[in-house]
């Protein structure tokens, strides 16, 4: 008789995810609640993806027109990714909140780029609850920002991950 190996992973239940650019003449923010994503205790990988069509909450529509259509090129890249791995020592299995650091490769606009991010991970009965803030910097992934609008866009993002995974059993 043979056995399956059963592994246990985190996935993600709920998020929210913003990004934010504060420029001299304007600030845009804008939301999405469509990251998706696994941590895996045993070896300490992740991967989450994120849909880039999926953020709301420009200033106007014409900004969300320009960041799918001009900026982010979301119909030729439909999501950007990270994966990688978490680099700090943490007991899965002992409760407590964490401060992490995780190192990996941002795919944004099809171009990858190591990143290393930190932030906290918080290890409950219930699961993990993630929360990271962090800057990307456009020219970093081709995003190229014309002169026209060079004072309405920053040149570095600043994003706000906040997250909580569930326990997901994998045969």
């Amino acid at each position: 008789m043979v056995y399956a190996s059963v592994r246990q992973v985190y996935s993600i239940k709920s998020s929210k995810v913003v990004f934010k650019s504060e420029a001299e003449l304007e600030t845009i923010t804008a939301e999405s609640t469509a990251l998706t994503g696994l941590v895996d205790p045993n070896n300490k990988n992740f991967a989450f993806s994120i849909s880039n069509k999926s953020f709301e909450g420009f200033n106007s529509a014409l900004q969300k027109e320009h960041f799918n259509d001009n900026y982010m090129e979301s119909d030729k890249y439909p999501t950007s990714t990270f994966t990688g791995r978490i680099i700090d020592d943490i007991d899965f299995k002992k409760n407590g909140t964490y401060l992490i650091r995780v190192k990996g490769m941002f795919k944004i606009k099809g171009v990858t780029k190591e990143e290393l991010i930190k932030g906290n991970i918080e290890v409950s009965p219930s699961g993990l609850k993630l929360n990271t803030s962090f800057s990307v910097a456009l020219s970093d992934y081709e995003i190229r920002i014309p002169r026209i609008v060079n004072q309405k866009i920053a040149p570095e993002i600043k994003i706000n991950i906040q997250a909580t995974l569930v326990t997901t059993t994998f045969k």
